[in-house]
C-alpha cells in the first residue's frame, strides 16, 4: 500500500473543491487550479479532506496512487500559500533587472537575455543578484525557474552562473600548471 497515497489531503476553510470524474477544480484565496488526473483513481471529498483510492493493486495503479495524492496536495497548497523558487547570480557583472513584466539578465553574453513569464507567474528581483519566481502552480514555477537557470548554468571551475538558492556546486580543480617554466 502506498504510504503517501493513503494519507488524506487536508482542505482548509475558504477552499472550494469540485470533482467531475477525473477532473478536479480547486479554488482558493490565491486563485484557481484545474487538473485532469488519471482516470482510474477514485478521488473523494468529504469532512474537509480529499482522499485517493486505487481500484486494484496492479503496478500501474500503485504508482499512480501516491502521485495523484501529491498532485492534489500541490494544488491545495498552491491556491492557499503559493510556491516560490529563489535563484542566485554568481559572477562579476552578472545581474538581473525587471523591465515591466520581463526579466532582463546580463550574464556574460553580448546581449541581454529577456524572459517573459506566462500568465499566473510572477518574477521579482529583490537584489541585482537574486531572482524570485512565484506562482500557484508548482509545475509552472519550477519550469520557469529551470528556464532562467538554463540561460547560464553554473560552471564547475569558478562557480559562475545562475544557481538555485542553497544549491551546492561541485567544484573542480583548475590546471595543474606548467612545470617546464
Amino acid at each position: 500500500m502506498s504510504r503517501i497515497g493513503k494519507q488524506p489531503v487536508p482542505v482548509p476553510a475558504g477552499v472550494d473543491v469540485q470533482i467531475e470524474g477525473n477532473k478536479v477544480r480547486i479554488k482558493g484565496p490565491k486563485g484557481q487550479l484545474e487538473k485532469e488526473l488519471h482516470a482510474d483513481m477514485i478521488i473523494k471529498y468529504g469532512e474537509g479532506q480529499l482522499t485517493v483510492e486505487r481500484p486494484s493493486d496492479s503496478k500501474q495503479h500503485r504508482s499512480m496512487h501516491g502521485l495523484t495524492r501529491t498532485l492534489l496536495n500541490n494544488m491545495v497548497v498552491g491556491v492557499t500559500a503559493g510556491f516560490q523558487k529563489n535563484l542566485e547570480l554568481v559572477g562579476v557583472g552578472y545581474r538581473a533587472s525587471k523591465q515591466g513584466n520581463k526579466l532582463v539578465l546580463a550574464v556574460g553574453y553580448s546581449h541581454p537575455v529577456e524572459i517573459e513569464p506566462e500568465q499566473g507567474l510572477e518574477i521579482e528581483v529583490p537584489a541585482p543578484n537574486r531572482i524570485s519566481v512565484k506562482g500557484i502552480d508548482k509545475e509552472k514555477v519550477g519550469a520557469l525557474a529551470a528556464v532562467v537557470r538554463a540561460t547560464r548554468e553554473v560552471e564547475p571551475y569558478k562557480g559562475k552562473g545562475i544557481k538555485y538558492e542553497g544549491e551546492v556546486i561541485r567544484r573542480k580543480a583548475g590546471k595543474a600548471g606548467a612545470k617546464g617554466k
